[in-house]
């Protein structure tokens, strides 16, 4: 499917949910993907794209950049402490903020450098063991925690188990990100990302429904 089409189905989404068209920010997931696809992409002018490791990401988008101009790049994937500080040089989106430390060592380096990327942080709505993010419970005292270190948390991002309906994981994050004053809703990918705009979302990340089927990774 082209980006086109993704782009059609999103407005056409916005549409039946009465939003306005441009409320949702699509986000091509470009992990993994072989570089011709990117650039095809890029080629057709889209400048927001993901990534899950911030090694990969460093790997390929200084160079894309110099050839195609500026995008504007989240990071999706689980960060470690240790590769923070690479990842705020890169990223311009933080989705997956889920814990005191990683926090901590965010607001430290923004404090350093006087600069820092947006930020979401990832609930794990599921409370699946092998899945990162804050627990439901924790939420409202997480958000506070990062808060209260002046980081410039946006919105919330979860990852619905593959096995439930997504709607009522989206509704659920919606809930929190309202109680907590917060507008942003990452939420919805390739095969529910209409659900989740019909609930709110202000960011889907669109993979394989743009580039095809990933083969590796």
């Amino acid at each position: 499917m082209s980006l086109a089409d993704i782009t059609a189905r999103i407005h056409a989404a916005e549409q039946k949910a009465g939003r306005p068209q441009g409320a949702t920010e699509l986000i091509a997931i470009s992990k993994v993907q072989p570089l011709e696809r990117v650039e095809a992409v890029l080629t057709e002018g889209h400048r927001i794209f993901g990534e899950n490791k911030v090694q990969e990401a460093a790997g390929k988008w200084p160079e894309l950049q110099d050839r195609f101009g500026a995008c504007k790049l989240h990071l999706v994937g689980p960060l470690q402490s240790n590769k923070t500080r690479q990842a705020m040089e890169l990223f311009q989106v933080i989705h997956t903020v889920d814990r005191p430390k990683l926090a901590r060592a965010i607001a430290r380096i923004a404090d350093e450098t006087g600069s820092c990327p947006d930020l979401f942080i990832q609930v794990n709505t599921g409370e699946e063991d092998q899945k990162a993010g804050v627990s439901p419970a924790d939420v409202d005292g997480f958000v506070s925690e990062c808060l209260a270190l002046n980081l410039p948390v946006i919105g919330l991002m979860c990852i619905p188990p593959v096995d439930e309906e997504p709607n009522l994981h989206f509704a659920l994050l919606a809930k929190f990100a309202e109680r907590n004053g917060l507008a942003g809703l990452s939420m919805g990918m390739s095969g529910d990302f209409e659900r989740a705009i019909a609930l709110g979302a202000t960011h889907v990340r669109v993979g394989s429904a743009i580039f095809g089927e990933r083969t590796t990774g």
